[in-house]
């Protein structure tokens, strides 16, 4: 019996179906394969991104700005912590308008902020989901009231702020910076990088409910801090200086620089009107350069010291040789040079015609060189090209070679015309004659440092006028003139003081020399030289025979008064370098001399410009009883206390600390004294172990025939005061433990009570001076 065949259960395998089946497979696994490495390799880097978004928040903690020092390192620009308000619109949800409406009332106090308006606020938390900048850098007022607001999504951030403790003191010369701490100006933009330093950050890793989990940090690197060879002290009395004369002849911008002869180091560089960088919002745009390196004007007569300087070492002039001034009148190809209308000098002495600012005499001295070997000279005295010192948008000046000089330019570049020159510039080329002939490149920049103040490694550098060059010469410096030439020159200089066109440039006790400049400024309408607008200048140094000093001082377009150097500028170098040189303790090379009442008249302050002490004239007695009456605690008495104690170091200024109001804001008060223009040494001991004063409030008795009585446990005899300085008498009184009450400055003229009266140890003596 045969077996039939097995009938298979399951349809056989169609070959095209299982190709196709496995065809679309491999597609199926290509695409995939596309797409994961599309994702994993070519898009890796975005999704990591937004994971991290999404997973992690990370901000950037900005370093702390470097602080700027002036050369005794008292600070100039520091950074304080402040805090700002910002928002997460996500977590804001729907109340972004209502935290923005709560918001603005409290950080929108300026009205010309359009940041920190309702809109501005609400646009930005509509325009972003993580993060949104409600305001900056708020006071801890507004800090307060926002964070009593407790929104959700609404947060403070501390960051640094630039505060700069004295205000608008030498704005020019540090610049200022933005809101996102970046230097815009000044040093600050110069140096933007130093300063800077390296941010740090912290990053802080997320939960789905956006609640941290932790954190890591990188600390920032604060920026390197800068010591500048500003002398704040003297930097604060030209800067008064100036703005007094400013006021008083209504000019539109003044400079004062004052520099060391033998290094180049600026000690001050104050221009008006100034700004204050605390406050940039609100300030002239017109007013943030740097007129001292920036701008460029004529120098005028004031550099007919150049042309003088060329004659003597160049061409052998003496001062004693004569020159014919032609009765004030020179032609040469068609060209007539005047002298000033009132002047007909005749054959004169080099000396006289310097002295007395003869045109004539200057182009004739410059011929005398010839045009090579002239603009060597003014090449040599560094014009016509940077001088290099540490502050932004200097400028060259003006000055063509001689194959471009015109037929005159010589007669021209004589008297300080067809040449454009800077206020640094200037008081560079009086330092070069000053110093023995050897052109110092100036310089504003000490040193940049890690450290800061208080750290040992860290020093001041006060400045003391030195007696010579440093051994070592900086780079750029070099010969110009010999130092026979140099002492001529000065000789020529102090002639101008004393008898020619520079006697308001006269100091008390010490001899001083320069020369005065008027040039016409250039009429844009017209094109030619404006009788009207004129640029009024002075250079000069002081001692003359041991130069401590140099002195530019430049005042563009005075609109009241004569406005020549000789009225509108050399008062100011007056002041600035008799205040200076006694603040220095420089000797005297002179005799003091009292002044006559027509003299104290016409530089006594009107009421309220100045707050330095001053001789009115007030009842010595009634003073005298008023002052020691004040209770132990009165901000009159802690000023007089720290004139006493002027050889005690200073607690050094916080940027918590509140900003002293008046003259005094920006002298530390162990200067006061020495401010006071004294006549003794700056020179402050570092010691920290002197005893304060004893303090006691008196009772005082003015007796009918002018005599006071004064009541005490301990009573000490009044030394005698009259005939001293100011530096002695506050030495003599601390002997004994009394303090002293100043009026006036110079000598010792006055006291009460009377040398020998018997007075409570710490009673206030009053003691006028005067010159």
């Amino acid at each position: 019996m045969s077996k039939q065949p097995r009938q298979t259960l399951t349809a056989p395998i169609r070959r095209i179906r299982f190709v196709w089946v496995a065809f679309a497979f491999l597609i199926w696994t290509f695409g995939i394969s596309f797409r994961l490495v599309w994702l994993q390799v070519y898009k890796h880097k975005d999704w990591v991104d937004r994971a991290a978004k999404q997973q992690q928040r990370t901000f950037e903690v900005a370093p702390r700005r470097g602080v700027l020092y002036d050369r005794n390192l008292r600070e100039l620009a520091v950074t304080v912590l402040a805090e700002s308000v910002y928002a997460v619109p996500s977590e804001l949800g729907d109340n972004r308008a209502t935290a923005a409406e709560l918001l603005a009332p409290i950080v929108h106090v300026d009205p010309t902020d359009s940041f920190t308006t309702e809109q501005g606020i609400l646009g930005r938390m509509n325009a972003s989901r993580n993060f949104a900048w409600v305001a900056r850098k708020l006071t801890p007022e507004q800090a307060t009231r926002v964070r009593e607001l407790n929104l959700k999504g609404v947060y403070l951030q501390k960051e640094f702020k630039r505060f700069y403790p004295n205000s608008d003191l030498a704005s020019q010369v540090l610049g200022y910076v933005g809101t996102d701490d970046s230097g815009l100006g000044g040093l600050e933009g110069k140096f933007d990088d130093d300063l800077h330093g390296t941010p740090g950050r912290v990053l802080t890793a997320l939960d789905a409910k956006r609640h941290a989990m932790g954190s890591e940090e990188r600390e920032p690197l604060p920026g390197e801090n800068l010591v500048l060879s500003i002398d704040t002290n003297i930097q604060y009395m030209a800067e008064r200086a100036l703005d007094k004369q400013m006021e008083k002849v209504k000019a539109a911008h003044g400079t004062v620089v004052v520099q060391d002869p033998n290094t180049g180091q600026i000690l001050a560089l104050a221009i008006s009107p100034r700004y204050n960088p605390n406050d940039l919002r609100h300030q002239d745009a017109s007013i943030l350069k740097n007129l001292a390196v920036s701008d460029v004007y004529e120098p005028g007569s004031t550099f007919k010291l150049v042309t003088y300087s060329a004659a003597l070492d160049a061409a052998g002039v003496q001062p004693t040789d004569i020159v014919d001034c032609q009765g004030g009148a020179m032609t040469m190809y068609g060209r007539t040079l005047h002298d000033d209308k009132a002047d007909h000098f005749g054959r004169v002495t080099v000396q006289y015609a310097l002295e007395h600012s003869s045109d004539v005499g200057a182009a004739k001295m410059a011929l005398k060189v010839g045009p090579n070997k002239f603009y060597d000279y003014i090449r040599g005295f560094g014009f016509g090209d940077r001088s290099g010192i540490e502050l932004p948008s200097e400028t060259r000046g003006l000055l063509r070679a001689p194959k471009k000089w015109g037929a005159t330019s010589i007669l021209s570049i004589a008297i300080g015309q067809e040449i454009g020159v800077t206020p640094v510039q200037l008081v560079t080329m009086v330092s070069t004659i000053a110093n023995g002939g050897t052109y110092m490149p100036p310089h504003i920049l000490l040193s940049e440092t890690e450290q800061m103040k208080g750290d040992p490694r860290l020093r001041p550098a006060a400045f003391r006028p030195g007696t010579r060059l440093p051994e070592k010469l900086p780079d750029g410096a070099h010969r110009v003139i010999s130092e026979l030439t140099s002492a001529k020159m000065r000789s020529m200089m102090a002639g101008t003081v004393i008898e020619g066109s520079g006697k308001a440039a006269t100091l008390n006790g010490y001899s001083s020399g320069g020369k005065t400049g008027t040039a016409q400024k250039i009429d844009p309408a017209t094109h030619t030289y404006s009788h009207t607008k004129l640029v009024a200048s002075f250079a000069g140094i002081a001692p003359v025979s041991n130069p401590a000093i140099a002195i530019a001082v430049v005042i563009d377009t005075p609109t009241l008064g004569t406005r020549y150097g000789s009225t509108t500028s050399a008062p100011v170098f007056a002041e600035v370098a008799q205040q200076v040189l006694e603040y220095l303790g420089v000797p005297h090379d002179q005799p003091l001399h009292a002044r006559s009442k027509s003299e104290i008249a016409s530089t006594q302050k009107p009421s309220g410009e100045d707050d330095a002490p001053s001789d009115s004239g007030a009842d010595l007695g009634a003073l005298f009883a008023e002052v020691n009456s004040l209770p132990a605690d009165d901000p009159l008495r802690a000023k007089n206390d720290a004139a006493m104690v002027a050889a005690s170091p200073a607690p050094a200024p916080t940027a918590s600390a509140p900003i002293k109001k008046g003259m005094f804001g920006a002298l530390p008060d162990k200067i006061l004294t020495a401010f006071r223009e004294h006549g003794g040494s700056s020179v402050m001991p570092d010691s920290d172990d002197q005893k304060p004063l004893p303090k006691s409030v008196a009772q005082t008795v003015t007796r009918p025939d002018g005599g006071v009585v004064v009541s005490s446990e301990k009573n000490v005899p009044v030394p005698t005061f009259v005939g001293a300085s100011m530096r002695l008498v506050v030495e003599r009184a601390r002997g004994v433990g009394l303090r002293v009450q100043p009026v006036g400055s110079g000598i010792a003229t006055e006291q009460v009570p009377a040398a020998g009266a018997m007075v409570p140890q710490g009673t206030e003596v009053i003691v006028r001076f005067a010159r």
